[in-house]
């Protein structure tokens, strides 16, 4: 008998949801089969539609915040503005569609007339994380959907409870049933959806090392879109700036908000070695006042615990990992709670190690890199694979031009957090952090493919060069 799929509420440990595992093959033949319908539907439909889903979701906006805090952990006023984000992606996604892939025509010559549209690539299986279950990959079935894609979604198996919900609320406002499927299971679920041949396209967000095995098993089938987004060793740079308070509280955003888990978020604190002392004594102190505790209490919590005990203790053993092999602990990273995923947020010095280790540590851990010169810190800003998010804190207009034509990133900001990147903007990155098919504004742009037409209502056509003579003896009376 196979044992039922279930979910812990991080914070408490306790049963939140039960359920059974999914049928790969089921669920994507009924994608399929409602898909050519859906397809059909006027835009305008479409449109309407997925409004309706923004009323549904504003009517139960309670419930699904509440659901998405007690499943991934994160504290509650967290919860809502990812429910927020939810809402606000149908408009976002109704601009770009129109903007990136709406209908064009051109006239050519002897009145013909040159049409670029655009059609849906048939059933798109969405991946989904646990850190944003209900925003992230809602930002791939909405534009999905609207393209006229059917979807089926296969949330985290940590967070299967939210993908349920949000399921649920599509078909609630009018989604075909058919046409938004939900598949419960674990990786080998999500292989076997990715794999599946009637699947047009793989929308993934997550690791690196799960996107680099999808990209490798599909690198002989270009028939199938893949857009990847696997996280980020994200840096920020502090450099000369009078405002040491507001760096330390940016650098603070960065690195903590929601406990780290943001593929944005930042794991590095590159700093000018002059001002190093001063930042990183600002950067501890406010660490130190965060509350770290469950998502609905009183006082409110800036950060909850991390989604589960394997995580929590990947967490402290890489904290250990680093201050043995050279990293100097300025705030040690604890598990306050026995038995829970609970964990401080920790900050350690890593300047003097040889070599450092280039992966995404995905949790409220700040590695702390000191260097003297301007050059050097677009050096280690640049001493990782990935390629998402990076922020400069102080320095001059010039130093700013100079860090946004060198840093290998898709994010790029000045005075502002390497977290919180807009939806009406493109979102991804380079290296192994994305595969050039940013997501967020630009999700337009891989939910539906250009089909260029010469069109004129009346055949007309001729050949002027090339043809033999006619032999008009030949032809007779």
């Amino acid at each position: 008998m196979v044992a039922p799929l279930t979910s812990h509420e991080p914070a408490t440990g306790v049963l939140l949801w039960q359920g059974e595992a999914g049928d790969v093959e089921a669920e994507v033949a009924r994608a399929r089969a409602a898909w050519p319908r859906w397809a059909a539907q006027p835009i305008a439909y479409r449109i309407e539609t997925l409004r309706r889903f923004v009323n549904v979701v504003r009517r139960n906006e309670d419930a699904l915040a509440d659901l998405i805090a007690r499943e991934t952990g994160k504290p509650l006023w967290d919860a809502r503005t990812e429910v927020a984000g939810v809402m606000g992606k149908v408009d976002i996604s109704v601009a770009a569609y129109s903007e990136r892939t709406g209908q064009k025509r051109l006239e050519a010559a002897l009145g013909a007339r040159q049409s670029v549209r655009h059609k849906p690539h048939g059933v798109m299986a969405v991946l989904g994380p646990y850190n944003f279950p209900a925003h992230l990959p809602n930002g791939h079935i909405v534009p999905a959907l609207l393209a006229g894609n059917a979807v089926v979604f296969k949330p985290s198996e940590k967070t299967p409870a939210v993908g349920e919900m949000l399921v649920k609320l599509y078909h609630e406002a009018g989604v075909p049933v058919d046409a938004m499927r939900l598949l419960l299971g674990g990786p080998d679920a999500g292989k076997a959806l990715a794999a599946h041949p009637d699947v047009g396209g793989i929308l993934f967000t997550g690791s690196a090392q799960t996107g680099i095995a999808i990209n490798r098993q599909f690198a002989a089938q270009p028939s199938k879109i893949l857009a990847l987004e696997m996280g980020g060793n994200n840096p920020i740079v502090v450099w000369d700036t009078p405002e040491i308070n507001a760096a330390a509280v940016l650098v603070v955003q960065s690195a903590f908000l929601s406990g780290g888990q943001r593929c944005t978020a930042a794991s590095r604190l590159i700093v000018k070695e002059s001002i190093a002392d001063a930042v990183i004594a600002e950067v501890k102190k406010l660490a130190d006042r965060l509350i770290v505790d469950h998502p609905h209490a009183d006082p409110t919590p800036y950060m909850g615990p991390v989604i589960d005990n394997a995580t929590a203790d990947g967490l402290t053993e890489s904290f250990l990992w680093l201050m043995s092999n050279g990293g100097k602990p300025i705030k040690h990273m604890v598990r306050p709670k026995k038995g829970l995923p609970f964990v401080s947020p920790a900050i350690i010095d890593v300047t003097a190690m040889t070599e450092r280790p280039d992966v995404e540590l995905f949790g409220p851990l700040l590695q702390v890199i000191r260097v003297a010169e301007f050059g050097d810190a677009i050096a280690e800003a640049n001493n990782t694979r990935y390629g998402l998010s990076a922020s400069l804190i102080g320095g001059t207009p010039d130093q700013y031009n100079q860090f946004w034509a060198n840093v290998r990133a898709g994010v790029i900001n000045w005075n502002r957090p390497t977290n919180g990147a807009s939806s009406s903007a493109p979102f991804g990155g380079v290296g192994i952090s994305g595969n050039h098919r940013p997501s967020a504004y630009y999700a337009a742009d891989y939910c539906a493919y250009p089909v260029v037409s010469a069109e004129i209502e009346q055949p007309r056509a001729s050949i002027g060069v090339g043809l033999k003579d006619i032999d008009v003896s030949a032809m007779g009376d």
